[in-house]
Parts: structure tokens; C-alpha cells; sequence
């Protein structure tokens, strides 16, 4: 399982600097590292996990990928749902 220290939220941030996390958590010694998003961000993860595999970290595999929906309330009180992922990369 991964540690939380080896999981990165991807977020509003240019996605080299995720890519940057991921390959400085597998340079440090993580032999797995997790990559979460939400929303709109989902995408920005998809892209994450590749160009850290294809251009940094060749030997990292997709070891799994769990999505799921999240309740958000918001302000009004009402609930609306949305979607996440998990991208669980292995060395």
C-alpha cells in the first residue's frame, strides 16, 4: 500500500511540476507512488502517469487504477458528485 508521503494531488499546478514529484518520490527511493485527482483534473493525471512512464521513469508500470465518485456539499447545502482516480505507478 502506498504511503502518504508518496501520494501526489494533482491539482491547478503545470502538470511538469506533478511530473517532477513523481520522479523525485521514485529517485528517492518509493517503489510506488500514487497519483490522485478530481474533476477536471482527472485528465491532467492521465497525463501526468504517461509522461512520467514514457520519458523519465521507463521501468514504472501502471500498477493499478481505482476511480470512484466523491460527495462535495456545497455552500447552498445541496450535494453534487464528483468524479476521482487513483493512478497507482510501480517501479
Amino acid at each position: 500500500m502506498t504511503k502518504e508521503e508518496d501520494t501526489i494531488f494533482i491539482g491547478r499546478k503545470p502538470t511538469m511540476n506533478y511530473v517532477l514529484a513523481a520522479v523525485t518520490q521514485f529517485n528517492s527511493g518509493s517503489s510506488e507512488v500514487a497519483l490522485k485527482a478530481r474533476g477536471k483534473s482527472i485528465s491532467k493525471a492521465v497525463d501526468v502517469a504517461e509522461i512520467t512512464r514514457n520519458r523519465f521513469i521507463e521501468d514504472a508500470k501502471v500498477d493499478r487504477i481505482e476511480i470512484s465518485t466523491e460527495h462535495v456539499e456545497e455552500e447552498g447545502g445541496r450535494t453534487i458528485n464528483v468524479s476521482s482516480i487513483e493512478i497507482y505507478l510501480k517501479r
